[in-house]
């Protein structure tokens, strides 16, 4: 059974292979980080980590039997009890159930452990499973979403308030 973990350093390597074994995949439906993203991998990766030290992102990896990554769940911008959500799933993984799962899971953390009201994220026109993903997982249409939110496509914003645990 895949577990949720928060990302450190000892998932460099599986992160970096997940990415290059579905760059194609996530390319069809999100603009492509380019290479210069995995030739500068691990200085990336160290920033994600300061990042996350610093207290302005968390960041999720699920990861399998055997230490493969198969989706990333990421907080970003957190403030003021609000963040965003961006994430991605193993194309061997999709259509499973697992991303919807999953965004449910990082919701609660997200209130329980990151005292977080609210969480938005986009998703573009072109990417309908991501719709889907985040309609299924609570969150509700808000608004376009414009090329500068979505990497040049247009969208939508979707939102959904948490339960903060008394």
């Amino acid at each position: 059974m895949p577990e949720l973990e928060q990302l450190d350093a000892g998932h460099v390597q599986a992160v970096l292979d997940f990415e290059v074994a579905n760059r194609a995949y996530f390319a069809a439906s999100v603009p492509d980080r380019g290479d210069a993203y995995f030739e500068r991998f691990e200085e990336r990766y160290r920033a994600l980590l300061a990042e996350q030290e610093a207290g302005v992102c968390v960041f999720y990896v699920l990861v399998a039997e055997g230490g493969r990554v198969l989706g990333r769940f990421n907080l970003y911008d957190l403030a003021e009890g609000s963040a965003g959500l961006g994430y991605r799933v193993a194309r061997e993984v999709s259509g499973r159930g697992v991303a919807t799962g999953t965004v449910r899971e990082v919701c609660r953390l997200a209130a329980e452990r990151h005292g977080l009201r609210t969480l938005r994220a986009a998703a573009a026109d072109a990417n309908p499973a991501s719709q889907k993903v985040l309609t299924k997982a609570g969150f509700v249409a808000v608004g376009p979403a414009g090329p500068a939110d979505l990497g040049g496509k247009a969208g939508l914003w979707y939102r959904r308030d948490l339960v903060v645990p008394a």
